[in-house]
């Protein structure tokens, strides 16, 4: 073979005459031709496998040539051939590759043959990859649903075939084929042919899809090959970055194979090469719309999941994307980190680089934790979450970032705040502390093992030696000294002298021969130098030598010199002190007690360790603490998921016994009652996940678990709880669950007494019972003689509590609660549960049990909903309690009429029988007031109820005995006879509703009836306080009036002014609080006749006990928000309690304002009369506070048009406010507008209204920062015109009205367009103008009276003078101007006419 085949650039080149030996294609064969072309190539392949390609490679360059033009059947017969080659060159070379004897011609033969095909085969893979990404598009599902068939055939044939392409490619690429090319190198073209096929695929938009799987592998294998053995690194490095910069999917398919490269291939220098190339990304290219920063921050994301080991030395060049301005890459970073921090930098087997790393990570997380975009703050709060769940943050930093997820609870940002609470939620389940300890169970302990901390530490420091100097400090002082007593030894002596020295030789051997051993020895001679005996020491050193020769210490001095003596004393010193290191200089050494040392030192660290963890648990406790109250407040958050991450939260709490969290689980039950489903549904799991999902070994005990948790969550819990657990105990009891008998077996045992349990207990026992009953009636129906002898026989008076919520529990049977359609069901008058009840009743209105009354209400109730003829039970009962009451006052001697006598005698006696009495006859006169309410109560629903049941069941029935004949006739007159039924129902409904009225105004108070005999009674004790003082009695008597006063309007009429007589003058704030209550309801029943009234119930709101003004604000919101009451300018005194000192208060004001904000213009209306009636000289209201309250009603106003007319009618109230205060204030009103262009040019409209009053700082300064916040934003045309208004304000202020209003300026004004002139004292309208000013008159001088004042004529009179403030919204709009008779008590007169009118004027 003479010629070498090249891989083109372009297809095109091959056709093309080459250099010399290069290959070109002869024969571009004709599309039609192809099909025989392809059958001989197939011939050839059969016949002479793979190598056929060098003869027929001409014909697979035709298709390609032509693809465009030929069938889809001859490419893919094409592209079967050329898998089959390539495949068959994979099979036959490996024998070819081991051959050592292969010749040059051969190689070549093979080299051709596998360029060839594989160039081919690539790129015809690529042109069939193009076709069908074109018709995926072209044949994309329709509104049928339905693909092309062609189409959608052609495009599952490639899908199958582009698997085996791979293959066969993979199979090729494996064996090392290198050696085919000159010196192993394999030419760029060729690589760059396969990966540009590898790299076409990856484009296709479902490559990432779980069904590209197979595809997606292949590829990354095939790649994976070409840089590990063909030096595709860098190549493959650029492609990674230039596709994610392009097609966003491909982010994870490329995490997966630079993973893949850099383990199962071994490549990890991919890995930095990619992030480098990311790493070198500007912070301006990023910012950069397309420019892939979200495809870059995925694929840091999930490589670092899947490979975060090699991360770690590329991750300083990541690290500085943290400052740049892309927050996705910011959290991309902080994601890499936290994997890191979770996989790799964990455990206790940190070296210490590794824990530096860790450390340097966890700061750098913290740091973003406060970024300044909402995203990163929550993505890095969701790191730490994954953090602390896989128990990788070190104890040191669980306080500081638990700090700092407390604080992002206040974050602006929902997603902040969710991932805050999900990461306190991860605290708390992982946290190595006790969390069922509050923290003020730790104080205690925490101060006493401090001071038992600092006992310790007294102690040992101590026995401690107060002045220490160490051994070698000793040394150096003794050694001069000693240097002279050695010199002296050595020298040579006299005779004598030696005599001397040698009695002293036999005293020093008597004392060696008791030491034992050189040791010892030598510890003698340190203990001669510690004294001072240097001369002693000196020579029993020299005589030690001697003795133990053979010792260590004293083998130096087998040569005899000052310098060997030295070194040797020096050794024994220093040496003999080296344990203890530390020494007295007065005392001799003591044997030291190591071991008691070593004991002591280790208790101190115990101490200090224990101290250590109960100051970190109270830490992590208060931590806790503060954030269950802020996450509590969340319950009612607007924002349906955070409402849903609160409540997981306090599931989670509860769930690890963490002090205090039962709060936020009954503080999230009302949320039952939520209309967002998912909230409701959320609470409702919530509850089933805590009580209804009990632990146990058998059923009992589980059934005794879920009545424990139940009954302590019913302890000590309000009505309101106890009526919203009721939902989810009759949702589990309607559930069918398998513990439900048990359940209610468990809570008769405790009602009745069977198993010991507290009266709490027991109480909770039979609300429960009562909540089952709701499901399923024969619970308590059944057990009715067990309730009345347990709760209701003759241990009642014992505890009147039991028996109250035993009544409530049996009215959960009855009709009224079950909202039952049927028949009425009722018990007998005979039945022994009215026994029970009426003897209960009657001998607890002649005690002094403070829950008396409570069950009484209850009791009389029960007895409407449940007995039959009500009324004459009732009535029985109240001659009996009387009676009862009459027969005590006899049985004590208090005979006289009037219990506010006093008859001379025993003074101590009769005061204690008086008080006794008020406290009975409070009682007798509340049962006669709760009597006489549901005896209403009764007549308009139950008995109006049973009356259209029964006129129900006679049409019915008049209906069926009706022929088919009469069904005819019926349809055929059908429209009228459903007019005409229609106006039959109703008259029937009016005549059964007047029979109930009739019977309230006339029957019920009649002489014969027992319930007006106590009314005359009622009236006097509320009509005599002096007299009857005590505050029970006069409670009694005030509620029991009105619910007298619901029965008819003329008993309402009669006593209505008494009713708020006792509103107004009553000492007793719960009597004022009370008829509030009560007055509210009757304004509901008969709002005529409280309408005149309305002021009074205002005047409340101003009450000097907070109650009061509570009880007040609360009742006329309902009122307002209910449209019962017509709201005035009185809410000027709902306004003034955004200002209250009370906070419960304040906020019910500003929720008053918040609702009656959603209807329409509503505060817009009100707003002048309420800056009229606060600006009042005589209210007196400091400016802060009239700052606060308007700055508050001024948020409501949103519309451009209501703005533009509130600045009209304030302008126009500068005329007829009399006080500087009033001018400063309605300035003040004016500035707190959110002021618009149109607002701003009626400002400049109604100049005349205040310019004479801008000498003044107080109306000055706010209409100056108006121009401050007009200017921001506006366009330089509008500038203009506010640096022009500025300077006039400015000039009217220094200089004065009639100063500046010269004619120079007229003549100014006149250039800029035609305004209005002004004069000296009276300005007039200039004629000519071209637009009248709004409610222009002739404003007086200073000096001038209010008689100057020209107010223009009402144009319809009317009988009573009323405000009404509209919206404005038609062009010719009216204006509101105040009479010169207003005062803050009269409703001010406003004349209204059109702007035609006053100019004719």
């Amino acid at each position: 073979m003479s010629w070498d085949f090249f891989v083109p650039v372009c297809i095109g080149d091959l056709v093309k005459t080459g250099g010399i030996n290069q290959y070109v294609v002869q024969d571009v064969v004709p599309p039609k031709q192809l099909p025989s072309h392809l059958s001989r190539f197939k011939a050839a392949l059969r016949s002479q496998g793979p190598l056929c390609i060098l003869e027929h490679f001409d014909t697979g360059y035709s298709v390609l040539q032509h693809c465009s033009l030929v069938e889809l059947g001859v490419k893919e017969d094409a592209l079967e051939l050329l898998i089959q080659v390539v495949s068959g060159l994979a099979a036959s070379l490996p024998a070819l590759l081991v051959s050592t004897s292969i010749s040059a011609a051969e190689r070549k033969e093979k080299l051709n043959a596998v360029k060839m095909s594989v160039f081919l085969l690539c790129k015809l893979t690529e042109t069939l990859e193009s076709y069908s990404c074109r018709q995926s598009i072209v044949t994309a599902p329709g509104k049928g649903g339905k693909k092309g068939k062609a189409g959608g055939e052609g495009l599952l044939q490639w899908d199958s075939e582009r698997e085996k392409v791979l293959h066969a490619l993979v199979q090729l690429l494996q064996l090392d084929i290198r050696s085919l090319w000159s010196l192993s190198l394999v030419e760029e073209e060729f690589i760059s042919c396969v990966t540009c096929c590898c790299y076409k695929l990856l484009e296709n938009p479902t490559i990432s899809h779980v069904k590209s799987k197979p595809t997606r592998d292949c590829i990354i294998h095939l790649l994976g090959v070409l840089i590990k053995k063909y030096n595709h690194l860098l190549g493959a490095s650029v492609k990674v970055i230039q596709l994610l910069q392009h097609f966003e999917q491909l982010s994870s398919v490329f995490a997966q194979a630079v993973s893949v490269w850099s383990t199962e291939y071994g490549v990890r220098a991919i890995i930095g090469e990619v992030i480098r190339e990311i790493g070198q990304k500007s912070s301006e290219e990023l910012a950069r719309e397309g420019s892939g920063v979200k495809a870059f921050a995925s694929f840091l994301s999930e490589l670092s999941a899947l490979v975060p080991e090699l991360m770690i030395p590329n991750i300083s060049v990541l690290i500085t994307h943290l400052e740049g301005e892309s927050h996705t890459m910011r959290v991309a970073v902080c994601e890499v980190l936290g994997e890191i921090l979770v996989r790799v930098l964990c455990g206790d087997g940190l070296d210490e680089s590794g824990k530096a790393d860790r450390d340097r990570f966890f700061d750098t997380l913290q740091e973003h934790l406060h970024d300044t975009h909402s995203h990163v703050r929550a993505r890095v709060l969701q790191v730490y979450t994954r953090i602390v769940n896989s128990k990788a943050l070190p104890l040191c930093r669980y306080s500081e970032v638990m700090e700092l997820a407390v604080g992002r609870l206040m974050d602006k940002s929902i997603n902040a705040v969710k991932s805050a609470i999900q990461l306190l939620a991860a605290f708390i389940a992982h946290n190595p502390y006790s969390c069922k300890l509050s923290s003020a169970d730790l104080k205690k302990p925490l101060e006493k093992e401090t001071a038992k901390l600092r006992e310790m530490k007294k102690k040992l420091e101590g026995k401690a030696p107060v002045a220490v100097i160490k051994a070698s400090e000793l040394w150096a002082a003794m050694e001069p000294e000693l240097l002279v007593t050695v010199r002296t030894e050595l020298e040579p002596t006299s005779e004598t002298e030696r005599e001397q020295q040698e009695d002293e030789d036999d005293r020093d051997v008597e004392e060696e021969k008791e030491a034992e051993d050189d040791r010892a020895t030598a510890v003698k001679i340190a203990q001669y130098l510690r004294v001072n005996k240097y001369r002693n020491a000196v020579r029993l050193c020299i005589r030690a030598h001697s003795c133990f020769p053979e010792s260590e210490m004293f083998a130096s001095l087998s040569t005899l010199t000052p310098e060997t003596l030295m070194e040797t004393l020096a050794l024994i010193f220093k040496g003999s002190d080296e344990d203890t290191t530390e020494l007295s200089p007065n005392l001799p050494p003591t044997p030291q007690k190591e071991g008691e040392k070593e004991g002591e030192e280790g208790e101190l660290k115990k101490q200090e360790m224990l101290v250590q963890y109960l100051t970190d648990t109270e830490t992590f406790a208060l931590q806790v603490e503060r954030a269950i109250s802020v996450i509590n407040t969340m319950l009612y958050w607007k924002t349906t998921s955070v409402v849903q991450e609160a409540v997981q939260f306090c599931v989670t709490v509860c769930e690890f016994s963490v002090a205090n969290s039962v709060s936020g689980v009954r503080k999230m039950l009302p949320l039952v009652w939520s209309t967002d489903a998912a909230i409701k549904d959320a609470v409702v799991q919530a509850y089933r996940r805590l009580y209804l999902n009990p632990q146990g070994e058998t059923v009992r005990m589980k059934a005794q678990t879920l009545v424990d948790s139940l009954s302590e969550l019913m302890v000590d819990a309000s009505l309101g709880t106890i009526q919203c657990l009721e939902e989810i105990v009759q949702e589990f009891f309607s559930s069918g669950s398998n513990l439900q008998s048990t359940v209610v077996q468990v809570l008769w045992e405790r009602f009745t007494g069977k198993r010991e349990t507290s009266g709490l207990h027991k109480r909770a026992a039979v609300l429960l019972l009562g909540m089952a009953a709701r499901a399923e009636r024969e619970v308590v129906l059944s057990n009715l003689d067990t309730l009345c002898s347990v709760a209701l026989g003759e241990k009642v008076t014992e505890d009147f509590l039991l028996a109250r919520d035993t009544v409530i529990t049996i009215c959960s049977i009855t009709d009224h609660v079950r909202q039952s359609k049927g028949a009425p069901f009722r018990l007998p008058q005979e039945h022994q549960l009215f026994t029970c009840l009426t003897q209960a009743i009657a001998e607890g209105v002649v005690m002094e049990d403070p829950y008396w009354q409570s069950f009484m209400e209850q009791a009389v109730r029960l007895i409407y909903f449940l007995a039959e003829s009500p009324d004459q039970l009732c009535s029985r009962l109240l001659q009996r309690s009387a009676r009862l009451l009459l027969d005590q006052i006899a049985e004590g001697g208090e005979v006289n009429k009037d219990p506010g006598q006093m008859q001379d005698g025993s003074q101590e006696s009769n005061e204690q029988g008086e008080q006794v009495n008020c406290v009975c006859l409070a009682q007798l006169l509340a049962l006669c007031g709760c009597v006489a309410f549901w005896q209403v109560s009764h007549l308009e629903r139950s008995v109006s109820a049973e009356l259209r049941r029964r006129r129900g069941e006679t049409e019915e029935r008049e209906e069926k005995e009706k022929g088919p004949s009469s069904k005819a006739k019926q349809a055929a007159n059908e429209s009228a006879m459903e007019e005409e039924l229609g106006l039959i129902g109703a008259s029937a409904e009016d005549t059964e509703a007047e029979l109930i009225r009739k019977i309230c105004e006339t029957e019920l108070l009649a002489e014969e009836n027992l319930l007006c005999a106590f009314l005359p009674l009622l009236v006097k004790v509320c009509s005599s306080p002096g007299r009857y003082s005590h505050p029970q009695l006069t409670t009694a008597a005030c509620l029991a009036l009105s619910q007298y006063m619901m029965i008819s309007p003329s008993v309402c009429e009669e006593n209505i002014r008494l009713m708020f007589t006792v509103l107004e003058r009553s000492s007793f704030p719960v009597v004022r609080a009370n008829a509030i209550i009560a007055l509210g309801d009757l304004t509901v029943r008969f709002p005529n006749i409280l309408e005149p009234w309305t002021q009074n119930l205002y005047a409340r709101l101003s009450d000097e006990v907070p109650s009061v003004r509570q009880t007040a604000v609360t009742v006329l919101t309902q009122l307002v928000l209910k449209d019962v009451l017509k709201v005035k300018g009185q809410v000027s005194e709902v306004a003034v309690l955004l200002i209250d000192p009370e906070p419960h208060i304040t906020s019910l004001a500003l929720n008053f304002f918040n609702e009656l904000a959603s209807k329409d213009n509503a505060i817009y209306n009100l707003l002048p009369d309420i800056i009229s009636r606060l600006s009042d000289p005589e209210r007196r209201m400091s400016s802060e506070d009239f700052n606060t309250i308007m700055k508050q009603l001024f948020s409501y106003i949103t519309k451009e048009r209501q703005t533009e007319s509130l600045v009209e009618k304030l302008c126009q109230r500068f005329r007829t406010a009399k006080t500087e205060r009033q001018w400063c204030d309605l300035a003040t009103s004016l500035s707190l507008l959110s002021m618009c262009e149109r607002g701003f040019k009626r400002l400049q409209e109604c100049w005349e209204c205040y310019s004479d009053k801008l000498t003044e700082p107080g109306v000055y300064q706010p209409l100056l920062s108006i121009t401050a916040k007009l200017r921001r934003g506006a366009k330089l045309q509008f500038k203009a015109q506010v640096d022009e208004f500025e300077k006039r304000l400015t000039a009217v202020h220094t200089r004065g009205l009639e100063n500046v209003e010269s004619p120079e300026m007229e003549e100014e004004n006149q250039k800029e367009g035609p305004t209005e002139r002004t004069v000296t004292h009276t300005p007039l309208p200039t004629r000519g103008r071209t637009r009248a000013k709004k409610g222009q008159t002739k404003p007086s001088g200073s000096s001038h009276g209010d008689d100057s004042f020209v107010t223009p004529q009402k144009s319809r009179k009317s009988k009573k003078p009323v405000i009404t403030f509209s919206s404005d919204e038609e062009e010719d709009e009216e204006d509101a101007v105040m009479a010169e008779s207003e005062t803050p008590k009269v409703t001010t007169p406003i004349a209204r006419t059109s702007r035609r009118a006053r100019l004719r004027n």
